[in-house]
């Protein structure tokens, strides 16, 4: 890296920081601290929520994701404009007349305490978990890329977050998250100029998606009835519907920030703007990775694009012999490849199409060959290194591929993006913490003050928690997928406990309670013994509790 890119990184991240303790100077007591005064507009509430979901995570796995799978994984937030719409009109009215500080408060004058505490417990294991990973899945990448220990990134990273984070609050989350997702953006959009401007001069936009689609990357609906396949239009809106109710309407990293609003217009205006924008602004991420793959077809790609790992292979003298045979072999085969492709991109010719088609998938077929022998010398090289490289595909285009500046721009949205997607995980576990469980719980008595200082110190906590998780966790198969599956195995169990709460009065607090646990223990059955996608997990979970919990109740009357 360039020392210009070094001076826009860190220029950027502390301008963040500076920014987001200016901003939120003068909390002095626990409303100001969590809810931020209450005074946000809604254009800074629909950033946040977008900010909040859009993590280091997705500018890093999504393009690669396009690269190796396609634009199938837009489905995913199919469901989400229908869930804002839901939460609007239903639940955040619910949430504004009782004044709550956090969503599980509600639980508890619907049902009973044991009910809250379970919902709260639930939601801190999941979001502490996923806090490691949001501060893990850059760090690990961004210190192969720089060549820094893995330690020292996670600390960066939770440091520079801790600081604002701890020191305004929700108000210094919100509003460092606004000029954050700009940032974001800004630069992924800069990025995908730069992709299609570096293609051949005879390939255009239109040539590279026309390009795109011949080779099957712009598979954008899939409307086979399969649960088991991951992305699927069925599996979007469904099972994206129950997903993002659950985070929407229950989670208390989301929660905080529409709660934040100046007025109950304000906040539904916010949750209806990440509505409209967060399937655009997933689409644009994933034309960039396909954009990225057109781009690899007419100059080569890597063997292997986790150069880390083949640098160990590169220290071992008989496995470098068998990588390098291989890499010279898959560039043979590139050299035949790129011809077709270019002929491909070019022709109007239908047969000819098909041809080429046929051919090129013939050719792609011979180079996955190829990188599984790759993979299998990096497996016995070392058999802890991750052989799945989707996730660096877009940080190693950048760093090869990209000018001096642009290289800096793109590492601060993925610097920027892990930290405010882990400031509101943060600022709502130590909400969650302070709300539900220590004040409710241990100190009922204590004054603003003591309120107010007992929040910074669980900020501080959770932060260590999260670097400390992310120190020691393992790479997780795609990143993204891993945080999915993560709030999926524990989001359905939650969402059922708060529907039944909202729209089934005749389920009391003892059978959602145990409808609960056994709803949760279904869905790790499912996780850890069944191949079901783990969309479903939402569905199951959520339908478990309330057909449960409603069975219990019926048992319950009549024994009564």
């Amino acid at each position: 890296m360039s020392s210009i890119d070094w001076v826009v990184l860190f220029g950027t991240l502390i301008l963040i920081v500076s920014y987001g303790v200016y901003k939120s100077r003068g909390s002095k007591d626990i409303n100001s601290y969590l809810k931020g005064g209450n005074d946000m507009k809604w254009w800074t509430i629909g950033l946040s929520i977008m900010a909040t979901q859009a993590s280091a995570i997705t500018f890093l796995s999504t393009p690669g994701q396009a690269f190796q799978d396609g634009m199938g994984f837009v489905q995913f937030y199919f469901g989400l404009p229908i869930a804002m719409v839901i939460i609007s009109i239903w639940i955040l009215p619910i949430y504004y007349k009782l004044k709550i500080y956090t969503a599980y408060e509600y639980l508890e004058g619907r049902f009973n305490l044991k009910t809250r505490v379970l919902g709260a417990f639930l939601f801190l294991i999941q979001r502490g978990l996923a806090a490691g990973i949001t501060i893990y899945a850059p760090a690990i990448i961004l210190s192969t890329i720089l060549d820094w220990p893995l330690f020292y990134t996670n600390l960066i990273i939770g440091v520079l977050v801790i600081i604002y984070t701890v020191s305004g609050g929700t108000k210094a989350v919100s509003q460092t998250q606004k000029h954050q997702m700009i940032i974001m953006m800004g630069g992924m959009i800069v990025a995908g100029i730069f992709v299609v401007r570096m293609l051949p001069d005879s390939i255009g936009i239109v040539e590279a998606t026309n390009l795109a689609g011949h080779m099957g990357k712009l598979n954008l609906i899939n409307t086979e009835l399969d649960p088991d396949n991951r992305y699927t239009l069925w599996t979007g809106l469904l099972g994206g519907l129950f997903v993002a109710l659950s985070y929407f309407g229950t989670d208390q990293s989301q929660v905080a920030r529409y709660l934040s609003g100046k007025t109950l217009t304000e906040s539904r205006l916010g949750l209806m703007f990440n509505g409209l924008l967060k399937i655009p602004m997933q689409f644009i991420i994933l034309f960039i990775g396909v954009m990225v793959f057109v781009f690899y077809q007419f100059n080569q790609s890597p063997l292997f694009f986790n150069e880390s790992a083949v640098a160990q292979v590169y220290a071992n003298p008989e496995n470098k012999e068998k990588f390098q045979s291989i890499e010279t072999a898959y560039a043979n085969i590139f050299e035949e490849k790129r011809d077709k492709v270019e002929t491909l991109a070019l022709s109007e010719d239908d047969t000819e199409i098909e041809r080429l088609k046929e051919d090129i998938k013939n050719i792609e077929q011979e180079e996955e060959k190829l990188r599984d022998e790759a993979k299998s010398v990096i497996q016995s090289t070392n058999p802890n290194l991750e052989t799945n490289d989707t996730d660096y595909v877009f940080i190693s285009f950048v760093m090869q591929y990209l000018p001096a500046g642009i290289i800096g721009l793109l590492l601060a949205v993925i610097f920027s993006a892990a930290m405010s997607s882990t400031a509101s995980e943060l600022n709502a576990l130590a909400s969650t913490t302070i709300i539900d469980i220590y004040k409710r719980n241990i100190k009922r008595d204590g004054s603003e003050k003591h309120y107010l200082v007992a929040s910074k110190l669980f900020t501080l906590f959770w932060g260590l928690v999260a670097v400390s998780f992310a120190t020691f966790a393992g790479l997780l198969d795609n990143l993204i997928q891993a945080v999915n599956i993560l709030g999926s195995i524990f989001y359905g169990t939650i969402l059922g406990i708060f529907l039944v709460g909202f729209f089934i009065k005749r389920i009391g607090g003892d059978a959602v309670f145990i409808g609960a646990l056994i709803a949760q223990a279904i869905v790790l059955y499912f996780h850890f013994y069944t191949d079901l996608a783990y969309l479903w997990f939402n569905v199951v979970g959520c339908g478990a509790v309330i057909i449960i919990s409603w069975f219990i109740e019926i048992i319950k009357n009549r024994n009564s």
